[in-house]
């Protein structure tokens, strides 16, 4: 039975910094087709506020669709997958939809907190990061197969 065991802040990071490869090409797709229904009528340096609005918002729901279905589906994003790293609920099952979302949620909290949420993992006893404690999940490292 493989073990688990929890994951450093520089892990999380790097399996951050492995995310952003398949996010920037979602986001390039979401730009464009906003682009493409504009007709490229829109003036890329001085876009209006009403676009604007709507383009953030459709760049953040593909990126929660990203990380939500992700950890949903199989516990892993691309990243995690990567360095071996799964997230669980706190007693070991998958993590539902609704707990997915509500890690994702509160790890945007915890990032427009200048990072103090990923960086608790630094102080927390289990390396939990506020989004972890807010949703009851954990994230480990699977070292065997």
């Amino acid at each position: 039975m493989p073990s688990f065991q929890p994951v450093a802040l520089w892990l999380r990071l790097a399996a951050l910094l492995y995310d952003l490869f398949p996010l920037l090409g979602l986001w390039l797709l979401v730009a464009a087709l906003f682009l493409a229904a504009a007709h490229g009528a829109v003036d890329v340096a001085h876009p209006p506020w009403l676009y604007q609005f709507a383009l953030r918002g459709a760049l953040l729901a593909v990126t929660a669709a990203y990380f939500v279905v992700s950890w949903a589906r199989g516990g892993q994003t691309i990243g995690m997958r990567a360095w071996r790293i799964r997230v669980v609920a706190a007693d070991g099952t998958g993590l539902t939809w609704s707990r997915a979302l509500l890690r994702f949620a509160a790890a945007l909290l915890s990032l427009a907190a200048a990072g103090l949420g990923f960086a608790w993992c630094l102080i927390d006893r289990e390396r939990r990061a506020w989004h972890d404690l807010a949703a009851g999940s954990r994230l480990g490292r699977i070292e065997g197969r």
